[in-house]
Protein backbone atom coordinates (compact mmCIF):
# COMPACT_ATOMS: atom_id res chain seq x y z
CA UNK A 1 0.00 0.00 0.00
CA UNK A 2 1.45 3.75 -0.70
CA UNK A 3 3.20 5.42 2.24
CA UNK A 4 0.39 7.74 3.81
CA UNK A 5 2.66 10.55 3.96
CA UNK A 6 2.91 10.97 0.44
CA UNK A 7 -0.13 11.24 -2.25
CA UNK A 8 -0.42 9.89 -5.75
CA UNK A 9 -2.15 11.68 -8.18
CA UNK A 10 -4.04 9.94 -11.78
CA UNK A 11 -5.97 7.22 -10.06
CA UNK A 12 -3.32 5.12 -10.37
CA UNK A 13 -3.00 1.45 -8.93
CA UNK A 14 -0.98 -1.51 -8.90
CA UNK A 15 -1.79 -3.15 -12.27
CA UNK A 16 -2.07 0.23 -14.47
CA UNK A 17 -0.51 0.18 -17.64
CA UNK A 18 -0.41 3.71 -18.64
CA UNK A 19 2.80 5.28 -20.25
CA UNK A 20 1.59 8.85 -19.89
CA UNK A 21 3.04 11.30 -17.19
CA UNK A 22 1.60 11.17 -13.67
CA UNK A 23 2.01 13.29 -10.45
CA UNK A 24 3.19 12.02 -7.04
CA UNK A 25 2.92 14.53 -4.27
CA UNK A 26 5.62 13.94 -1.28
CA UNK A 27 7.21 15.33 1.47
CA UNK A 28 4.18 17.33 2.34
CA UNK A 29 3.65 17.14 6.60
CA UNK A 30 7.50 16.77 6.99
CA UNK A 31 10.06 18.19 4.20
CA UNK A 32 12.66 16.66 3.19
CA UNK A 33 16.18 17.26 4.88
CA UNK A 34 18.91 18.23 2.23
CA UNK A 35 22.40 16.65 2.48
CA UNK A 36 23.66 20.28 2.52
CA UNK A 37 21.61 21.55 4.86
CA UNK A 38 18.49 22.87 4.72
CA UNK A 39 14.92 21.62 4.08
CA UNK A 40 12.70 21.53 0.74
CA UNK A 41 8.72 20.68 0.67
CA UNK A 42 6.16 19.79 -0.59
CA UNK A 43 7.75 17.99 -3.47
CA UNK A 44 5.88 16.78 -6.75
CA UNK A 45 7.37 14.10 -8.72
CA UNK A 46 6.41 13.47 -12.59
CA UNK A 47 6.81 9.94 -13.43
CA UNK A 48 5.84 7.56 -16.41
CA UNK A 49 4.85 3.96 -16.26
CA UNK A 50 5.08 0.67 -18.61
CA UNK A 51 3.91 -3.00 -18.37
CA UNK A 52 2.02 -4.46 -15.16
CA UNK A 53 3.21 -4.35 -11.49
CA UNK A 54 3.19 -7.51 -10.50
CA UNK A 55 0.50 -8.69 -7.49
CA UNK A 56 3.71 -9.13 -4.68
CA UNK A 57 5.28 -5.69 -6.76
CA UNK A 58 8.55 -7.83 -7.18
CA UNK A 59 8.70 -6.90 -11.10
CA UNK A 60 9.42 -3.15 -10.48
CA UNK A 61 12.47 -1.44 -13.29
CA UNK A 62 13.72 1.27 -11.96
CA UNK A 63 15.01 3.40 -15.14
CA UNK A 64 17.05 6.89 -14.32
CA UNK A 65 17.60 9.75 -17.29
CA UNK A 66 20.57 11.79 -17.87
CA UNK A 67 21.16 15.37 -17.30
CA UNK A 68 18.54 17.16 -19.95
CA UNK A 69 16.43 13.87 -19.78
CA UNK A 70 12.89 13.65 -18.49
CA UNK A 71 10.42 10.72 -17.32
CA UNK A 72 9.41 9.74 -21.27
CA UNK A 73 11.66 6.97 -21.62
CA UNK A 74 10.18 5.01 -24.42
CA UNK A 75 6.95 5.47 -26.79
CA UNK A 76 5.65 8.47 -29.22
CA UNK A 77 5.35 12.06 -28.53
CA UNK A 78 2.84 12.75 -26.58
CA UNK A 79 1.20 15.53 -23.67
CA UNK A 80 4.55 17.61 -22.96
CA UNK A 81 7.08 15.74 -24.72
CA UNK A 82 7.33 16.63 -28.16
CA UNK A 83 9.79 13.88 -28.95
CA UNK A 84 9.89 10.12 -28.91
CA UNK A 85 11.27 8.65 -25.68
CA UNK A 86 15.04 8.80 -25.30
CA UNK A 87 15.10 4.97 -24.87
CA UNK A 88 12.68 3.32 -26.61
CA UNK A 89 14.68 1.21 -28.79
CA UNK A 90 15.65 -0.54 -24.98
CA UNK A 91 11.86 -0.24 -23.52
CA UNK A 92 8.65 -1.79 -24.57
CA UNK A 93 7.23 -5.17 -25.28
CA UNK A 94 9.82 -8.24 -26.38
CA UNK A 95 12.67 -5.35 -26.24
CA UNK A 96 15.67 -5.56 -23.57
CA UNK A 97 13.85 -4.35 -20.64
CA UNK A 98 10.56 -5.93 -21.51
CA UNK A 99 6.87 -4.60 -20.56
CA UNK A 100 5.45 -7.95 -20.89
CA UNK A 101 7.93 -8.98 -17.92
CA UNK A 102 8.82 -5.97 -16.14
CA UNK A 103 6.35 -3.19 -14.31
CA UNK A 104 9.27 -0.09 -15.50
CA UNK A 105 9.12 3.35 -13.92
CA UNK A 106 10.85 6.19 -14.86
CA UNK A 107 10.51 9.82 -12.51
CA UNK A 108 11.63 12.88 -13.63
CA UNK A 109 14.86 14.07 -11.67
CA UNK A 110 14.49 16.69 -8.31
CA UNK A 111 15.87 19.82 -9.40
CA UNK A 112 14.29 19.32 -13.32
CA UNK A 113 11.66 21.31 -15.17
CA UNK A 114 9.59 18.70 -17.18
CA UNK A 115 6.92 18.17 -14.20
CA UNK A 116 8.93 17.51 -10.51
CA UNK A 117 10.05 19.94 -7.93
CA UNK A 118 12.85 22.47 -9.66
CA UNK A 119 13.93 26.05 -9.63
CA UNK A 120 10.90 27.34 -12.28
CA UNK A 121 8.45 25.71 -9.76
CA UNK A 122 6.06 27.66 -7.74
CA UNK A 123 6.71 27.81 -3.96
CA UNK A 124 4.59 27.56 -0.67
CA UNK A 125 4.88 31.28 -0.57
CA UNK A 126 3.77 31.34 -4.47
CA UNK A 127 6.78 32.70 -6.22
CA UNK A 128 8.95 30.40 -8.06
CA UNK A 129 11.68 29.33 -6.51
CA UNK A 130 14.11 30.76 -8.63
CA UNK A 131 17.66 31.82 -7.06
CA UNK A 132 16.11 30.81 -3.68
CA UNK A 133 15.72 27.10 -4.49
CA UNK A 134 18.12 25.03 -2.20
CA UNK A 135 21.85 23.31 -3.14
CA UNK A 136 20.72 19.58 -4.15
CA UNK A 137 23.00 16.26 -3.97
CA UNK A 138 22.74 12.92 -6.09
CA UNK A 139 21.25 11.81 -2.55
CA UNK A 140 19.10 14.06 -2.18
CA UNK A 141 17.34 13.01 -5.67
CA UNK A 142 17.39 9.28 -5.04
CA UNK A 143 15.73 10.06 -1.16
CA UNK A 144 12.92 11.78 -3.38
CA UNK A 145 12.99 8.44 -4.97
CA UNK A 146 12.80 6.41 -2.61
CA UNK A 147 9.51 8.48 -1.57
CA UNK A 148 7.60 8.15 -4.72
CA UNK A 149 8.56 3.73 -4.40
CA UNK A 150 6.97 4.13 -0.75
CA UNK A 151 4.13 6.15 -2.21
CA UNK A 152 3.22 3.63 -4.88
CA UNK A 153 4.22 0.24 -2.69
CA UNK A 154 7.24 -0.84 -4.22
CA UNK A 155 9.51 -1.81 -1.25
CA UNK A 156 12.06 -3.50 -3.39
CA UNK A 157 13.14 -3.19 -7.14
CA UNK A 158 14.20 -5.73 -9.41
CA UNK A 159 16.51 -3.33 -10.57
CA UNK A 160 17.66 0.39 -11.34
CA UNK A 161 19.20 1.03 -14.41
CA UNK A 162 20.69 4.53 -15.44
CA UNK A 163 23.33 6.19 -17.35
CA UNK A 164 25.37 8.77 -17.00
CA UNK A 165 23.41 11.29 -14.32
CA UNK A 166 20.85 8.29 -14.44
CA UNK A 167 23.91 6.01 -13.07
CA UNK A 168 25.05 8.19 -10.46
CA UNK A 169 21.89 7.33 -8.90
CA UNK A 170 21.28 4.08 -9.50
CA UNK A 171 24.93 3.72 -7.68
CA UNK A 172 23.05 5.67 -4.84
CA UNK A 173 20.02 3.82 -5.05
CA UNK A 174 22.69 0.51 -4.30
CA UNK A 175 24.69 2.12 -1.11
CA UNK A 176 21.89 3.99 0.36
CA UNK A 177 19.23 1.79 0.16
CA UNK A 178 20.87 -1.86 -0.19
CA UNK A 179 18.47 -4.24 0.54
CA UNK A 180 15.72 -2.16 -1.48
CA UNK A 181 17.75 -3.10 -4.49
CA UNK A 182 18.25 -6.86 -6.10
CA UNK A 183 19.87 -5.87 -9.48
CA UNK A 184 21.85 -2.57 -10.24
CA UNK A 185 22.49 -1.64 -13.91
CA UNK A 186 25.80 1.02 -14.32
CA UNK A 187 26.31 3.05 -17.62
CA UNK A 188 28.81 5.21 -18.95
CA UNK A 189 29.59 6.90 -15.11
CA UNK A 190 32.19 6.14 -11.97
CA UNK A 191 32.37 6.53 -8.42
CA UNK A 192 32.65 9.97 -7.91
CA UNK A 193 32.90 13.31 -10.43
CA UNK A 194 36.11 13.38 -11.70
CA UNK A 195 38.08 17.23 -11.99
CA UNK A 196 37.46 17.17 -15.39
CA UNK A 197 33.70 16.41 -15.50
CA UNK A 198 33.53 19.21 -12.33
CA UNK A 199 35.43 21.80 -15.10
CA UNK A 200 33.23 20.97 -17.76
CA UNK A 201 30.08 21.25 -15.78
CA UNK A 202 31.39 24.32 -14.15
CA UNK A 203 31.89 25.98 -17.45
CA UNK A 204 28.96 25.32 -18.56
CA UNK A 205 27.10 26.91 -15.47
CA UNK A 206 29.60 29.86 -15.81
CA UNK A 207 28.21 30.76 -19.10
CA UNK A 208 24.57 30.60 -17.88
CA UNK A 209 25.51 32.96 -14.82
CA UNK A 210 27.12 35.07 -17.49
CA UNK A 211 23.91 35.47 -19.43
CA UNK A 212 22.77 39.24 -18.72
CA UNK A 213 19.36 37.81 -18.59
CA UNK A 214 20.21 35.08 -15.80
CA UNK A 215 19.48 38.05 -13.09
CA UNK A 216 21.07 35.79 -10.25
CA UNK A 217 18.47 33.29 -11.53
CA UNK A 218 15.30 34.97 -10.93
CA UNK A 219 14.51 35.66 -14.66
CA UNK A 220 10.65 34.01 -15.10
CA UNK A 221 9.01 37.35 -14.92
CA UNK A 222 11.32 38.96 -17.72
CA UNK A 223 10.13 38.81 -21.46
CA UNK A 224 13.87 37.79 -21.83
CA UNK A 225 15.71 34.77 -20.24
CA UNK A 226 19.07 33.65 -20.45
CA UNK A 227 18.56 31.87 -23.59
CA UNK A 228 21.71 32.52 -24.93
CA UNK A 229 23.98 30.99 -22.35
CA UNK A 230 21.93 27.91 -21.79
CA UNK A 231 22.28 27.42 -25.82
CA UNK A 232 26.45 27.79 -25.10
CA UNK A 233 26.18 25.38 -22.44
CA UNK A 234 24.86 22.96 -24.31
CA UNK A 235 27.23 23.49 -26.71
CA UNK A 236 30.49 23.04 -24.41
CA UNK A 237 28.40 19.79 -23.22
CA UNK A 238 27.55 18.32 -26.53
CA UNK A 239 31.62 18.57 -27.60
CA UNK A 240 32.21 16.53 -24.64
CA UNK A 241 29.71 14.30 -25.19
CA UNK A 242 30.99 13.41 -28.43
CA UNK A 243 34.44 13.02 -29.98
CA UNK A 244 37.34 14.22 -32.44
CA UNK A 245 36.93 11.77 -34.56
CA UNK A 246 32.97 11.38 -35.34
CA UNK A 247 32.96 15.71 -35.39
CA UNK A 248 35.91 15.49 -38.34
CA UNK A 249 34.03 12.51 -40.04
CA UNK A 250 30.32 14.52 -39.68
CA UNK A 251 31.43 17.70 -40.19
CA UNK A 252 35.55 18.02 -41.04
CA UNK A 253 36.10 22.03 -42.38
CA UNK A 254 32.79 22.21 -44.05
CA UNK A 255 30.96 25.31 -44.63
CA UNK A 256 27.50 25.22 -42.84
CA UNK A 257 25.53 25.14 -46.60
CA UNK A 258 26.18 28.31 -49.08
CA UNK A 259 27.61 29.86 -45.74
CA UNK A 260 31.49 31.48 -45.86
CA UNK A 261 33.28 31.08 -43.11
CA UNK A 262 35.96 33.81 -43.95
CA UNK A 263 32.59 36.20 -44.51
CA UNK A 264 31.20 35.89 -41.60
CA UNK A 265 29.30 32.59 -42.20
CA UNK A 266 29.61 29.73 -40.05
CA UNK A 267 31.25 26.06 -40.31
CA UNK A 268 29.19 23.01 -40.57
CA UNK A 269 29.76 21.97 -37.18
CA UNK A 270 29.35 25.28 -35.56
CA UNK A 271 25.71 25.12 -37.25
CA UNK A 272 25.51 21.70 -35.45
CA UNK A 273 26.13 22.71 -31.94
CA UNK A 274 23.75 25.70 -32.55
CA UNK A 275 21.18 23.40 -33.30
CA UNK A 276 21.51 21.72 -30.27
CA UNK A 277 21.32 24.72 -28.03
CA UNK A 278 18.32 25.66 -30.03
CA UNK A 279 16.56 22.43 -29.50
CA UNK A 280 17.35 22.40 -25.54
CA UNK A 281 15.98 25.78 -25.35
CA UNK A 282 12.57 24.90 -26.30
CA UNK A 283 12.12 22.25 -23.32
CA UNK A 284 14.73 23.10 -20.75
CA UNK A 285 14.82 25.55 -17.64
CA UNK A 286 18.36 27.20 -17.27
CA UNK A 287 17.88 27.10 -13.56
CA UNK A 288 17.51 23.34 -14.05
CA UNK A 289 20.86 22.86 -15.77
CA UNK A 290 22.32 24.77 -13.49
CA UNK A 291 21.07 23.02 -10.41
CA UNK A 292 21.54 19.39 -11.95
CA UNK A 293 25.14 20.55 -13.36
CA UNK A 294 26.52 20.84 -9.29
CA UNK A 295 24.41 17.99 -8.33
CA UNK A 296 26.46 16.05 -10.80
CA UNK A 297 29.75 17.78 -9.59
CA UNK A 298 28.64 16.78 -6.16
CA UNK A 299 28.59 12.85 -7.22
CA UNK A 300 31.10 10.76 -4.69
CA UNK A 301 29.58 7.72 -2.89
CA UNK A 302 32.54 7.73 -0.34
CA UNK A 303 31.48 11.07 1.50
CA UNK A 304 30.71 10.72 4.89
CA UNK A 305 31.11 7.07 4.08
CA UNK A 306 34.91 6.31 5.19
CA UNK A 307 35.62 6.44 1.21
CA UNK A 308 34.84 5.55 -1.58
CA UNK A 309 36.20 1.60 -1.07
CA UNK A 310 34.07 1.65 2.52
CA UNK A 311 30.32 2.97 0.94
CA UNK A 312 30.76 0.40 -2.11
CA UNK A 313 31.49 -2.55 0.07
CA UNK A 314 28.08 -2.49 1.64
CA UNK A 315 26.47 -3.07 -2.03
CA UNK A 316 24.34 -6.40 -1.82
CA UNK A 317 22.89 -5.69 -5.56
CA UNK A 318 23.97 -7.76 -8.52
CA UNK A 319 25.74 -4.78 -10.51
CA UNK A 320 25.93 -4.99 -14.07
CA UNK A 321 29.02 -2.01 -15.03
CA UNK A 322 28.62 -0.88 -18.69
CA UNK A 323 31.07 1.68 -20.71
CA UNK A 324 31.38 2.91 -23.84
CA UNK A 325 34.66 2.64 -25.85
CA UNK A 326 35.15 6.08 -26.58
CA UNK A 327 34.02 8.21 -23.86
CA UNK A 328 36.17 11.13 -23.31
CA UNK A 329 34.22 12.49 -20.67
CA UNK A 330 33.32 9.28 -18.33
CA UNK A 331 36.82 7.08 -19.11
CA UNK A 332 36.90 3.64 -19.42
CA UNK A 333 38.99 3.96 -16.21
CA UNK A 334 36.00 5.14 -13.99
CA UNK A 335 33.73 1.99 -14.52
CA UNK A 336 37.37 -0.02 -14.14
CA UNK A 337 38.02 1.67 -10.49
CA UNK A 338 34.43 1.37 -10.26
CA UNK A 339 34.05 -2.33 -10.65
CA UNK A 340 37.59 -2.98 -9.03
CA UNK A 341 35.42 -1.86 -5.49
CA UNK A 342 31.84 -3.55 -5.92
CA UNK A 343 31.61 -7.24 -3.68
CA UNK A 344 31.29 -9.26 -6.95
CA UNK A 345 34.22 -7.37 -8.87
CA UNK A 346 32.22 -7.74 -12.30
CA UNK A 347 33.09 -7.68 -15.47
CA UNK A 348 32.74 -4.06 -17.24
CA UNK A 349 31.38 -4.43 -20.24
CA UNK A 350 32.51 -2.26 -23.17
CA UNK A 351 29.89 -0.84 -26.16
CA UNK A 352 32.22 -0.37 -29.01
CA UNK A 353 31.07 2.91 -30.58
CA UNK A 354 32.76 6.17 -32.23
CA UNK A 355 29.67 8.27 -31.11
CA UNK A 356 31.38 9.09 -27.63
CA UNK A 357 29.51 9.28 -24.19
CA UNK A 358 26.35 9.70 -25.85
CA UNK A 359 26.91 6.15 -26.75
CA UNK A 360 24.61 5.03 -23.81
CA UNK A 361 21.96 6.68 -25.76
CA UNK A 362 22.70 5.97 -29.70
CA UNK A 363 23.83 2.31 -29.62
CA UNK A 364 20.63 0.25 -28.55
CA UNK A 365 21.40 -2.40 -30.52
CA UNK A 366 24.59 -3.13 -28.95
CA UNK A 367 23.32 -1.83 -25.34
CA UNK A 368 20.47 -4.07 -25.86
CA UNK A 369 22.00 -7.68 -25.22
CA UNK A 370 24.02 -6.11 -22.24
CA UNK A 371 20.85 -4.78 -20.33
CA UNK A 372 18.88 -7.89 -21.32
CA UNK A 373 21.68 -10.31 -20.11
CA UNK A 374 21.41 -7.75 -16.52
CA UNK A 375 17.82 -8.77 -16.16
CA UNK A 376 18.05 -12.05 -16.88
Amino acid sequence: MPSPEHAVSGAWAPGDEQGHRRFAALFGPEALELEAGGRLGPVTVAYESWGTLSRRADNAVLVLHALTGDSHATGPPGPGHPGAGWWSGLIGPGRAIDTDRWFVLCPNVLGGCQGTTGPASVAPDGRRYGSRFPVITVRDQVQVEAALADALGIRRWAAVIGGSMGGMRALEWSVMHPERVERSVAIAVGATATAEQIALCSLQVRAIRADPYFAGGDYYDQPVGPGAGLALARGIGQVSYRTAGELEARFGRLPQGEEQPLKGGRYAVESYLEHHGEKLLRRFDANSYVVLSEAMNHHDVGRGRGGIAAALAGVQARTTVIGISSDRLYHLSSQEDLARLLPERPKVHVVQSEVGHDGFLVEVEAMGPLVAAALA
